[in-house]
């Protein structure tokens, strides 16, 4: 299962589209998001995803996290979320 990254300019749309299909697909979904804006729109997409979810009968939760990330060598803190069935 891949992680699903959002930036800063990720609709939150379409983010929270590719959160349900994977924890449709997978039962559960990771998000990260680096930056507060990132972040921002990780959440909204979480939401949204669990009105998606909602309508196919599944309660999702959210759980959040920090994990440590190389970016072009250099070592960045990332907001890590897993999606999951309640």
């Amino acid at each position: 299962m891949d992680i699903i990254k959002v930036s800063a300019r990720s609709r939150s749309t379409a983010v929270a589209g590719a959160i349900a299909g994977v924890v449709r697909e997978h039962g559960r979904a990771e998000v990260q998001a680096i930056g507060a804006s990132a972040v921002n729109q990780a959440v909204k997409a979480v939401a949204i995803a669990r009105t998606y979810l909602a309508q196919d009968g599944i309660d999702v939760i959210c759980i959040p996290s920090f994990t440590e990330v190389d970016i072009e060598g250099q070592e960045r803190t990332a907001v890590k979320l897993v999606v999951e069935p309640r």
